[in-house]
């Protein structure tokens, strides 16, 4: 992990944010995610800016969004300056309500 990734694991690990339980480096698909809470279906990455308007990210978005999952991306410049607002962000993500993977993808009822 980087440096930016450990000092966000410290302020997500053991339900220390808001109660919410995290998981790091978890592999979903092919890919693997820096941090998820996976009862909010969000994935929170933190990158630097070799990670701007890259292709790559857009794929694996689309194929995590697929799947159900929200994704907030942070800077690791924001890690560094603003901890407070990016564990807010965070915070904010987590209590916006998220439809459960079923009803994403089930039929209006008659």
């Amino acid at each position: 992990m980087t440096p930016e990734e450990t000092r966000l694991w410290g302020a997500l690990r053991g339900h220390r944010l808001g109660g919410f339980k995290f998981r790091k480096q978890q592999p979903i698909g092919p890919f693997i995610a820096d941090f998820v809470c996976q009862a909010q279906r969000l994935i929170v990455e933190v990158d630097g800016s070799q990670h701007a308007d890259s292709e790559q990210d857009l794929r694996r978005d689309a194929f995590l969004t697929d799947k159900g999952y929200r994704i907030l991306r942070v800077w690791n410049n924001d890690v560094t300056r603003n901890f407070s607002g990016v564990l807010a962000a965070i915070l904010a993500a987590l209590s916006d309500p998220h439809p459960p993977i079923a009803a994403q993808w089930a039929p209006p009822s008659p």
